[in-house]
């Protein structure tokens, strides 16, 4: 019997070129990295990025035979049934035989991604470092920056924690990661980080460092691999290769999961 049940981390907001699927990639070649057995459920049904990623990884690792760790997916269309029911059922057969689910919603509002963020053990968030994607979570005052009332998506976040206390008696912890942020400190980015550090107290968010804006994050993409699998001592890393590793490590990190702390004492 597994000493922790498989949590559920849900990557989703409503707002498309946030990062979200490349946050759900690495979160993914991150687990497994450190050991864990991972299941993906991908919601977005049109782009199925996630989906294709790992193909190209299973592909890849066939060409040059190579032994990359593989989650197993399930893709999910919306179709006319309960979805909820639908979402849930994947979700137990992914659990019976992994350690962790990562479930990559699409940037709109949908039935399935409702259901995801109910069921979710850790909602992520990714937000790009500006109050363009602040709007996500609040609208701002214009003259002081302060925010304002809460965003349709954060108050269904919000009902959807509230349920899950209800109906579960446990809490659903959230998690806004910071993509894109900037090497160096601007006002802007300043102005930024007062604003969400505010709102995570007012409305319980937890937050983090993301995913700079690095070419390796894309390049990969085709092959199906991320800067976790650019081993050393068989591949050369550059230097923002390094920060790369850095960024993706401390983002898996920031979960939190007691299965991690687990492997850990193990190895």
């Amino acid at each position: 019997m597994r000493a922790f049940p498989a949590p559920v981390i849900v990557v989703g907001n409503e707002k498309g070129g946030s990062g979200k699927t490349t946050v759900a990639m690495h979160l993914v070649a991150g687990l497994m990295s450190a050991g864990l057995r991972v299941g993906v459920i991908d919601l977005d049904h049109r782009q199925r990025s996630l989906s294709n990623f790992f193909a190209n990884r299973a592909h890849w690792a066939e060409r040059t035979k190579r032994d990359y760790p593989l989650p197993k997916v399930l893709t999910l269309a919306p179709s006319e049934a309960d979805e909820t029911l639908r979402l849930n059922t994947a979700i137990t057969e992914l659990s019976g035989e992994a350690d962790a689910v990562v479930v990559d919603c699409p940037g709109a509002d949908t039935m399935l991604g409702r259901a995801a963020h109910a069921s979710a053990t850790i909602i992520v968030t990714p937000l790009n470092d500006s109050f363009v994607d602040f709007d996500l979570l609040a609208s701002v005052d214009p003259e002081t920056f302060e925010a304002k009332a809460p965003s349709v998506y954060a108050e269904f976040v919000w009902e959807s924690r509230k349920r899950h206390m209800i109906e579960k008696r446990r809490t659903i912890d959230w998690l806004v990661v910071r993509n894109r942020m900037s090497a160096t400190s601007t006002k802007n980015q300043r102005r930024v980080t007062d604003a969400l550090t505010k709102l995570s107290q007012r409305i319980g968010f937890r937050l983090a460092a993301g995913l700079s804006e690095r070419v390796i994050y894309r390049e990969l993409f085709p092959k199906g691999l991320t800067v976790i699998d650019l081993i050393e001592g068989k591949t050369r890393l550059t230097m923002p290769q390094v920060a790369a590793r850095a960024e993706v490590r401390g983002l898996i990190a920031a979960l939190r999961l007691p299965q991690l702390s687990k492997v850990a004492a193990a190895g």
